[in-house]
């Protein structure tokens, strides 16, 4: 068994005398590429901020990288992506290659000089998201696909072993997106990170991610893609509390 990267144990959280998490057990291994499915307001994003450390559950326990959530210190080793719209300032006058270093600003510290090593991860990091030549263009200058890679890059830059990504292809054209699943799952075979994806987008992840996790309150399903795809219209139905039809897509790379 590969090492587990998350272990969440009965957890359970409530959110002004509101269960938003109930019993929420999920154990997900290094290497795994998870979708994690729901509908809105069925507590994906509070489960993230637990993860993240932001929310503190009232039971339970995290663990990450084997360590307990409150003792772990390693944060350079979690990478996390949120909606583009709501944390970049697209009109900041910096070059893609200025925004992704500024994810080594935890490792460096804010005003330490990048070594000609640091500057060859944010290269790396820049073209393993396939934007090496957009490196000294200005951030407001890409479309809104290429800025969610700048993004992914700033969030790897620091060699992360865990990327969370909070729906980041909200509002990007289908084109983009399926160009976006292709990057991330070049992240996750190859260069061997683990992956966190929240998403609506249930159908078109199916054939991308190697495990599926279902949340409304509680964890409905959680399993490896196959099994999702073999689950009963009427059994979708009841995890999201409306009819849905989920599309699967050509299994073929």
């Amino acid at each position: 068994m590969k090492q587990p990267i998350i272990e969440i144990n009965d957890v359970n959280f409530t959110y002004d005398r509101q269960k938003v998490l109930e019993d929420i057990n999920i154990t997900i291994e290094q290497g795994s590429f998870v979708g994690l499915v729901g509908p809105n307001g069925s507590g994906k994003t509070t489960l993230l901020k637990c993860l993240l450390g932001l929310l503190k559950p009232q039971q339970g326990e995290i663990k990450l990288f084997g360590q307990t959530i409150q003792k772990f210190k390693d944060w350079h080793k979690v990478g996390f992506v949120s909606q583009k719209a709501n944390s970049f300032n697209t009109g900041f006058p910096a070059s893609v290659f200025e925004v992704v270093s500024s994810g080594l600003t935890s490792k460096l510290g804010l005003f330490k000089f990048m070594s000609p090593k640091d500057r060859k991860h944010v290269d790396e990091a820049i073209e393993a998201v396939g934007l090496g030549k957009f490196a000294k263009r200005n951030i407001g200058e890409l479309s809104g696909g290429q800025q969610q890679r700048a993004f992914i890059a700033r969030a790897i830059v620091s060699n992360p072993r865990l990327l969370i990504l909070d729906e980041p292809t909200v509002g990007v054209d289908a084109q983009t997106v399926q160009n976006f699943y292709e990057m991330l799952t070049h992240l996750n075979r190859d260069l061997g990170i683990t992956l966190i994806l929240v998403t609506h987008d249930v159908g078109t992840i199916t054939d991308k991610v190697t495990h599926v996790a279902c949340i409304n309150k509680h964890l409905h399903f959680h399993g490896n893609s196959r099994e999702f795809e073999l689950l009963k219209d009427d059994e979708m139905s009841d995890f999201y509390g409306h009819s849905l039809h989920v599309l699967t897509h050509d299994h073929s790379h």
